[in-house]
Formats: C-alpha cells, sequence, structure tokens
C-alpha cells in the first residue's frame, strides 16, 4: 500500500493524465499526432526529478505547475504549446487521485478478502463452541464463538461491498477546465473527456465534478467504515485475550518492557491505533467538501495527504487483524468454565452463522 500511494505513484498517475489528454486531443484533430506521440514518450516517471518538483510545488500550492515545466522541457519547442493545452491542475490531480486509489483499493480489496477468509474459517470451526454472550460488558445470554467470527465476518464483508462498489462505479475521470466548464478543447470537451475516461478506465461523469467532493469524501468514509470493521474484530479479541477471561490467545503475543510475563495483544492493538488514525483522515476528507466557489483555497489541497494516509493506515488496520486472528487459539474449555450452568443455545446461534457463511460464499462465487 506504501508504494501505491507514494509520492511516485502519484506522479506517474499525474503523468498518465498528461499522456491520455495528448493522446484524446490527436486523436480529435486537436493537435498535431506528432506532438502527442512526444508527449506521450516523455511521460515516463523515472524522467523526472520528483524531489525538485515537490520543492517548487510549495510556490505555486500544486505539483502540476512544475511537472508541465519540465514536461515542457522534455518534449522540445514544436511540442510544448500543445502539453496540457486547455486542462488545469486540478483536472490532473484529481484525476491523479482517482488513479491512485484504483491501484490502492485493488490492494486494499485483495486484503480484505484474505481477513474474510479467516473470519469465515473461525465461524465455521466454531459454529457450535458455546461461550458467554456480553452486553455492556456483563454476562448475557449464550452464544457460539462462530457467531461471533460470523458477525465479524459480517461486518468486513459490508465493508469490501461498499468499497469494490466505490472501486467499480465512482472513480471518475476530471477534465473541466480553469473554472469547470468546459471552455476551450474547442468546443469539444466532452468528447476529449469521454477519450480521456476510455483511455485511463475510469467512468466518465455527467459533469466536471471539480467543486463537488462527494466522491473523495465518500471514498474517505468507506476507507474508516472497513478500518472500523477491523477495529470491531481487534477489540474483541483484545478483550476475550484479558488474564481473567482467557478465552483466546493470540500466537504472536507482543512483550512488555516492564513485566515479562505479559502476552500482548500487540497486533490487536495496532489495528485500532490505525482506525483512529483513519477516522481523521477522514474527517479532513468530509471537511474538504465545504470548499469555496470553483476551487477551493486550502480544503482541496488537503485531500491529497489525507486520502493517501488513509489508505495506508486503513491497510494496516486490515493487515494487523488478519494477523490477530490468524493461528488464534481459543480455549473451548475455558469459554465452557465461564458460561457456566447456562448453555441452552436455541437454535438462532448456528443457524446464523450458516446464513453468514451462505452470503460469503457467494460473495465469493461472484468475485470469480
Amino acid at each position: 500500500m506504501a508504494s501505491a500511494v507514494s509520492d511516485v505513484a502519484w506522479l506517474s498517475a499525474m503523468l498518465s493524465f498528461e499522456a491520455a489528454l495528448a493522446d484524446a486531443q490527436a486523436e480529435l484533430d486537436l493537435i498535431p499526432r506528432e506532438a502527442a506521440r512526444d508527449i506521450v514518450a516523455a511521460c515516463q516517471v523515472e524522467r523526472y526529478d520528483i524531489e525538485a518538483i515537490g520543492r517548487e510545488a510549495a510556490h505555486s500550492a500544486s505539483p502540476v505547475v512544475a511537472l508541465i515545466d519540465s514536461l515542457r522541457g522534455m518534449v522540445g519547442s514544436q511540442a510544448a504549446s500543445f502539453v496540457h493545452r486547455d486542462a488545469t491542475s486540478q483536472d490532473v490531480i484529481d484525476s491523479a487521485m482517482m488513479l491512485v486509489a484504483r491501484d490502492a483499493l485493488d490492494v486494499l480489496l485483495t486484503d480484505l478478502s484474505a481477513l474474510m477468509a479467516r473470519c469465515a474459517a473461525l465461524a465455521e470451526q466454531h459454529r457450535d463452541t458455546p461461550m458467554v454472550g456480553r452486553t455492556l460488558l456483563q454476562h448475557a445470554r449464550p452464544i457460539t464463538f462462530g457467531f461471533k467470527a460470523a458477525t465479524w465476518l459480517m461486518g468486513v464483508l459490508d465493508a469490501r461491498h461498499h468499497l469494490a462498489s466505490i472501486r467499480k462505479d465512482r472513480l471518475a475521470m476530471q477534465l473541466g477546465g480553469a473554472v469547470g466548464t468546459l471552455d476551450g478543447f474547442d468546443g469539444r470537451g466532452r468528447e476529449v473527456l469521454a477519450a480521456m475516461a476510455r483511455n485511463l478506465g475510469l467512468a466518465e461523469p455527467e459533469l466536471p465534478w471539480h467543486s463537488n467532493r462527494g466522491r473523495v469524501a465518500e471514498l474517505g468514509s468507506a476507507l474508516a467504515v472497513a478500518a472500523g470493521a477491523c477495529a470491531k474484530i481487534a477489540l474483541d479479541v483484545a478483550l476475550l485475550a484479558q488474564t481473567e477471561v482467557g478465552e483466546v490467545s493470540v500466537a504472536a503475543p507482543g512483550r512488555s518492557s516492564a513485566m515479562s510475563h505479559k502476552r500482548n495483544p500487540a497486533r490487536a492493538v495496532e489495528a485500532r491505533a490505525a482506525f483512529a488514525g483513519v477516522t481523521g483522515q477522514a474527517a479532513v476528507l468530509l471537511a474538504a467538501m465545504s470548499g469555496e466557489h470553483e476551487r477551493s483555497a486550502g480544503a482541496w489541497q488537503s485531500e491529497w495527504p489525507a486520502l493517501s494516509e488513509a489508505f495506508r493506515l486503513a491497510a494496516g488496520a486490515v493487515a494487523r487483524t488478519r494477523e490477530t486472528l490468524t493461528g488464534l487459539q481459543v480455549d473451548v474449555e475455558r469459554m465452557r468454565i465461564n458460561l457456566g450452568p447456562s448453555q441452552d443455545l436455541g437454535i438462532g446461534a448456528s443457524a446464523l452463522v450458516d446464513r453468514a457463511l451462505e452470503i460469503y460464499r457467494g460473495e465469493v462465487k461472484d468475485d470469480g
């Protein structure tokens, strides 16, 4: 995930935009095909000094100005005037954001699938393992550990389903020009937009969305929900692993610097910490929705680092939760002792486990 949202990944995505723009305009005979070939050939990320572009970005509150200067220098005088023709910085960065998000979502969806598989295995293995149900941290009616794992499974499955839907339908091309009206492009802005969306594999929006930040906020919120589903699992495991409860133990506990006897659920702790971080970044993305007029002075710029960090932390929450459940040791006897004489499960818990596993298997089949 660190690679998927790195500065290099962002720069590569911005260059993909410029190459696609030149290709689309040449396809529509808006710029010479020779110029487009030169521009596309120059859009190779390894040819650019990313640190220099970063330093220059501070002078214009955007990395695009420095990038375009570098790109024009590489293509030579004949093609330079056709670089970035009629586009604006926000077109580049918003479209790059969608490309970066697509690659990052592919990483995250794969990791969520692995976490779902672990939850499903626990649910199936412990379908009929009785344990105490706890409400308000107090003993309640009996459940099964399989039911608890099935509940975890459904939380992760729902979160993954939402992210997959965003990956499929909500990652849209952005092209609007200086103020989002598609001025320029010789009156053929919609055609350029359609060609670029097709070439980059992004959705074609009905209108430019440069001042409507809902799709970015939606993505940030969905990342927080996914991390939250993981944090729920992590907290349950940490509570069940308490010394006085002792119903589960983690396979790779963390050590204490002061107390050698401790077996800390370190991975679960890290998952919860990552979730806290994701919620902070999601708040930044939600706050950016109230940008001023046609381009905000600061809110839009706050999205770029917030989204990258949200992806990194969400991936951390998923990975640490999967590691928490890998090799999780379930003390069936301790669960029975803690439950005491009341072990009447009725029919609800095991039947719901079966239903959750049925839904999960259908989801896996649909994913191919």
